[in-house]
């Protein structure tokens, strides 16, 4: 491997499955030092085992994003554990149930903002006055396609992650001459655990005429390396000249 990531320090959050997990893996195997942050602990201790097997050096920390009190533990936990930190990872996010507006509840609304908008915001936030103390910081947001079209999912997932590549086009332009670069990733359909939370029974007659009659356009499914290849070219110095960007990976679903 050409490691490199060699002596860096990244935060990975939802890293317990999925793109975290591969990404963690990846990282690792690139030489970074990798803190890694989710919900499930046991899933955790896995990705721990594997990283180690592979020589890399990780720290698990059990952390909910969705709780400001977690976020601010999960970065001084780094801090105290590697000293400083370059790279932010914000991955864990929740699916919503493909509600439209007219269903959505108060509930729905906030747990999948506070996850996949507010946890994100809040991280930025914690390590930006670091990053900016040190002229240098790469921040990797994993958006989605929802966060581009209207109609991949319900209307909460759908405003968090538009929401999210604003984040993401403000915070690379505002900080782009402190040596920051703040990125997007929008995939489409991955072969992860997210789809799991959904509950079909929620799944009106509307969405199924609307929303999932476009899924049979969707050439393939994505695996999660192929995402995890993506952050790490955003995280490597190959990606210097790329700020404030979003990076499409759907297998050409939205092309159509």
């Amino acid at each position: 491997m050409s490691k490199s990531l060699l002596n860096k320090v990244a935060i990975i959050t939802g890293a317990g499955s999925g793109i975290g997990k591969e990404t963690s893996l990846l990282f690792a195997k690139e030489g970074c030092k990798v803190v890694a942050s989710d919900i499930h602990v046991e899933n955790l201790k896995l990705l721990e085992a594997e990283v180690i097997d592979l020589g890399g050096d990780i720290a698990i920390l059990e952390s909910d994003i969705s709780i400001e009190f977690d976020i601010n533990r999960m970065i001084q936990f780094t801090r105290d554990t590697y000293g400083k930190i370059d790279i932010l990872v914000n991955n864990a996010g929740v699916m919503d149930n493909f509600e439209s507006i007219a269903e959505v509840s108060n509930e729905t609304w906030e747990k999948v903002f506070k996850t996949n908008l507010e946890g994100p915001v809040k991280a930025i936030r914690g390590v930006i006055k670091e990053f900016i103390k040190q002229q240098s910081g790469n921040i990797i947001n994993i958006s989605s396609i929802g966060g581009l079209h209207g109609g991949r999912a319900g209307v909460a997932y759908t405003a968090s992650k538009h929401a999210l590549v604003g984040l993401t086009k403000n915070t690379g332009y505002l900080f782009a001459k402190q040596g920051i670069q703040c990125n997007c990733i929008a995939p489409g359909a991955v072969e992860t655990n997210i789809g799991s939370t959904i509950d079909q029974s929620k799944i009106t007659e509307l969405v199924k005429d609307r929303i999932l009659s476009g899924m049979i356009l969707n050439p393939r499914t994505g695996k999660p390396n192929e995402i995890a290849q993506i952050a790490l070219f955003l995280a490597s110095d190959k990606s210097s000249f790329v700020n404030g960007s979003v990076i499409v990976a759907d297998g050409g679903w939205s092309a159509y």
